[in-house]
């Protein structure tokens, strides 16, 4: 099984059917904070957590990417995956999300800096994409810590709730990863 360890108290380990109860739970002490940036956490079922780890397993078993839990202390606080690849264009999408209590310890930047390493060195990838909230200023910060450019808004791009969000769409190219004095 994958796992990338990120620190002595944290890792990265792809979701499992076993993980089902935790990480709903994860979800439901933290619904009122996630519903305000992602479409799906206002309904979320432990039903639907259980649909997203099997798909998140299909999506692995046609090398299409993955989804890992964020784990500190051996608890789960969130995920990090990739949307999907494209390996026509040599293109992937990186999402993520972390419990409110865990944020401002560089868990998620960490996390983000981890699966692009796995993209560019192992997959040889040509690009990375990151789409977050326009006024989502914690989850552009990761992005923008790491060096990634930003490319542009897309105006009204999402319904969250009863609101459109709009996005901030950042890109980071293989050749600019480890530029030197391009990233922190």
């Amino acid at each position: 099984m994958l796992q990338l360890q990120l620190s002595d108290d944290e890792k990265l380990r792809l979701v499992e059917e076993s993980d089902v109860d935790e990480l709903y739970a994860v979800i439901d002490d933290n619904r009122d904070y996630l519903a305000r940036w992602l479409t799906w956490a206002a309904r979320q079922t432990r039903e639907d957590t259980l649909a997203f780890i099997q798909g998140a397993r299909e999506q692995l078993a046609s090398n299409d990417g993955f989804q890992m839990t964020i784990v500190d202390e051996d608890k789960i606080v969130g995920m990090v995956g990739f949307v999907g690849v494209s390996w026509q264009h040599r293109s992937t999408t990186i999402g993520y999300w972390l419990a409110e209590s865990a944020q401002g310890r560089g868990l998620v930047t960490r996390s983000v800096e981890a699966l692009a390493d796995h993209a560019f060195a192992t997959w040889r990838l040509n690009r990375i994409e990151i789409r977050a909230g326009l006024e989502n200023l914690r989850s552009r910060a990761i992005p923008e810590r790491l060096g990634f450019t930003q490319e542009g808004i897309l105006r009204d791009a999402e319904l969250v709730g009863e609101r459109y969000v709009s996005q901030t769409v950042y890109a980071m190219l293989a050749r600019d990863w480890r530029t030197p004095g391009r990233r922190r």
